[in-house]
């Protein structure tokens, strides 16, 4: 990846309407430099000075990577290469430090200052007691004009990722049984991630289930998780694999025992919507706003409208989810290049459902599918 190059990019727009950027150790500060992010924790393990950790640019001026020492030292990144480095020690005043990088930099007292939208409110906190007069603006909001376009180069890593989370899901499958529960089918599938070459899941991996003697349950995974799956029941899977800061995000369905009519024309349905909304998303002719009707008149028309029950997808890359997104409400012109995921469902609370996701890049003459294995109903009997 031209680093260099998106740096430049960035310090040109950031002048037009900042004199500072922080950026937390974050997605935007992995596109911009390289710098890692790592696996997150479910509790925050939190370092001395954390709140001045990560990127301090203004144009014109070298930029300066803040960094704990337990961040420098454990995190590896003590030796990051393109950027500045300066290390906080356990011990040290980070206002110290950050009033004296303020002061290289040339921040005045009353500076516009951009910051990343993963900042701590304790950072801005600190920012505020050291320029009591600054104004804030997100710096995510001014690098994302970079980042919804993706290059060749992007492109092709999301296509390998793609890949791992489909040989995952491929070597998960012989494992599948009638009786698991929910948490043991998607334990074998984070392990198939990881077996593959993904650091870990670029979301919590996710699995909807239902059936007429199987209720969806959706968000309390301490009552879903332990569930037997006991045919017959639609198992909907949502997971994605992580390569070189990149996300996936992928679905397939599966039936516990063998499917009714009423669940293969689901199915069928939901696979005919997919096809009508990859085909939708033509660069420079349709707006997501459209691509999104598109692709929900074919669910609208079989019947099942009321049961697909969200938008047909997001933009994706560095993050999961990013804008603009494939519904109503976003009237984002397509351009080549931009990702994203065409998943449409229908999900039956009390009955059969199904769904499919793909990551698709916007082409001049319909999307292009990253992942496209599985298209047929799998039935595990």
């Amino acid at each position: 990846m031209n680093y260099e190059a998106r740096l430049k990019q960035f310090e040109q727009d950031l002048a037009v309407v900042a004199d500072l950027a922080f950026l937390p150790i974050s997605a935007d500060l992995q596109y911009l430099t390289g710098v890692p992010r790592d696996m997150p924790n479910y509790g925050w393990s939190m370092h001395p000075g954390a709140w001045l950790e990560g990127l301090w640019l203004s144009s014109g001026r070298p930029a300066v990577l803040a960094l704990p020492r337990m961040t420098a030292e454990f995190g590896g990144l003590g030796s990051q290469q393109g950027v500045n480095i300066r290390v906080l020690g356990d011990h040290d005043d980070p206002a110290a430090m950050v009033s004296d990088i303020l002061e290289g930099l040339g921040v005045a007292d009353a500076p516009r200052i951009a910051t990343g939208d993963r900042t701590h409110a304790e950072t801005l906190m600190g920012l505020q007691g050291l320029r009591p007069g600054a104004q804030f603006l997100s710096a995510t909001e001014v690098l994302r004009r970079q980042r919804v376009i993706k290059s060749e180069e992007e492109i092709a890593v999301m296509r390998r990722a793609g890949a791992i989370t489909e040989a995952a899901f491929r070597d998960a499958l012989p494992s599948f049984r009638h009786g698991m529960t929910e948490l043991e089918v998607l334990s074998e599938v984070n392990f198939q991630m990881r077996r593959h070459g993904s650091l870990g899941e670029s979301f919590t991996s996710a699995m909807y289930c239902s059936g007429p003697q199987h209720p969806m349950v959706m968000g309390d995974r301490l009552e879903r998780m332990p569930r037997e799956l006991q045919p017959p029941v639609a198992l909907l899977f949502d997971f994605g694999a992580i390569l070189d800061g990149y996300c996936y995000d992928f679905g397939r369905t599966i039936s516990f025992g063998q499917p009714t009519d009423e669940f293969r024309r689901i199915h069928e349905l939901v696979m005919a919507s997919q096809a009508a909304g990859i085909e939708a998303l033509q660069a420079g002719v349709h707006t997501t706003a459209q691509t999104d009707a598109i692709a929900r008149q074919v669910i609208e028309d079989g019947g099942y409208g009321e049961e697909f029950r969200h938008r047909l997808g997001h933009a994706i890359g560095m993050d999961v989810h990013e804008p603009p997104f494939l519904t109503a409400s976003d009237q984002t012109l397509l351009q080549e290049g931009m990702l994203f995921t065409i998943e449409p469902s229908i999900m039956q609370l009390n009955d059969y459902s199904a769904r499919v996701e793909d990551v698709v890049v916007a082409r001049p003459g319909g999307g292009e599918k990253l992942t496209d294995g599985y298209q047929d109903l799998i039935v595990i009997d």
